[in-house]
């Protein structure tokens, strides 16, 4: 492999990390939720998508990578479906725990 398209990657990699930060740290807290369940829908497609690549590689350390990719997007939407889930309870209203009529 050349070492101009690595350092393509790794610079389209480097970039996405500080952009990624630098949109998640101004949302406001109102959007956080929101924010989360379509994240949730873009690990879900990573999850298709590692799927597919584990299908499709050759090679016993491509699979461990593919089966790698695709536990690590499971534990994303599991976690990210948990946090959604303790979010939107926050916004519940509480019982008063007296009797009810």
């Amino acid at each position: 492999m050349e070492l101009a398209p690595l350092l393509l990657l790794l610079f389209a990699f480097t970039l996405a990390i500080f952009l990624g930060f630098e949109l998640i740290s101004k949302v406001p807290s109102q959007l956080h939720t929101p924010l989360m369940s379509g994240s949730n829908a873009i690990s879900g497609i990573t999850i298709v998508g590692a799927l597919l690549a584990l299908n499709t590689m050759e090679g016993p350390a491509a699979k461990w990578l593919g089966f790698a990719a695709v536990v690590f997007a499971s534990i994303n939407v599991v976690g990210g479906y948990m946090v959604t889930d303790r979010m939107l309870a926050m916004f519940k209203k509480k019982d008063k725990g007296g009797p009810r009529p």
